[in-house]
């Protein structure tokens, strides 16, 4: 057996100083059943979580924050969604110039809350309603109002769990995109962009409902066309009031040529 060197013997216990050596030496003497090699790989992943959702200072600026939030290309209905850190921006300038320039609060709060909904989305997460009402510090009622208003103002859909994934209440961005296409006579690749979805979502939602729209003439029951489509039934019920919708704006403007 080789003898330690001096320098092996003389520096190695200060790599007890550092943050993994500390929290891999925590896990095993809180947790027994953990050996040296299982309690470091634990002691690395911890690091590393650490590190992702908390970035250098100086990736942050005046106004902004940190926050996670669930990543937006996994199931939202999945135990086991990993969140993901995201920079919000609270308060910037362009802000502090609406209100010199005589923007009610209320106007401002709308700015504020679209643009944490899209800095989320572009950096890959969904950024929720409850979570957005927590930054704010205002009731989740409050917010959806803000949103609705901001989103009816800017003929947009604002990037969110409820829209994006059919989570909550919130009408399903499905029938959100064939109501801009059916009833609005908005061009598909518009409602794509204002959307921000790709044009071949927007695609699919229409073929849907072209299908659920067939079916209906032959049977107008909900459960009838989930089971022949494999669509789901709050989506198919969605996409029967449009239809209904669709077809008295077909009558009326009959009427009206007539």
């Amino acid at each position: 057996m080789i003898a330690p060197s001096f320098n092996q013997k003389h520096y190695r216990p200060a790599l007890k100083r550092f943050l993994e050596p500390i929290l891999s030496a925590l896990f095993q003497r809180e947790l027994t059943r953990l050996g040296p090699m299982l309690a470091g790989r634990l002691a690395t992943e911890v690091v590393r979580l650490f590190e992702a959702i908390c970035p250098a200072p100086e990736h942050l600026r005046p106004g902004q924050l940190l926050w996670t939030v669930p990543d937006r290309n996994t199931n939202p209905r999945s135990r086991n969604r990993p969140l993901i850190p995201v920079i919000l921006t609270l308060s910037s300038p362009e802000d502090a110039q609406r209100l010199a320039q005589g923007a009610t609060i209320s106007e401002n709060l709308q700015e504020a809350l679209s643009r944490m909904f899209l800095e989320a989305h572009a950096q890959g997460g969904l950024l929720s309603v409850r979570d957005a009402a927590l930054v704010l510090h205002h009731h989740q009622s409050a917010i959806t109002r803000f949103r609705q208003s901001y989103e009816k103002k800017h003929d947009c859909i604002l990037p969110h769990p409820g829209s994006l994934q059919d989570v909550g209440s919130t009408i399903s961005h499905k029938a959100q995109a064939v109501r801009k296409v059916v009833l609005e006579r908005k061009d598909p690749a518009t409602v794509a962009r204002e959307m921000t979805h790709a044009q071949s979502s927007v695609d699919r939602y229409l073929r849907d409902y072209h299908r659920v729209k067939t079916l209906y003439d032959v049977r107008p029951d909900p459960m009838f066309i989930h089971q022949c489509t494999n669509i789901a039934k709050h989506v198919v019920r969605q996409y029967i009031e449009l239809i209904q919708q669709e077809k008295q704006q077909d009558e009326k403007k009959s009427d009206k040529q007539a």
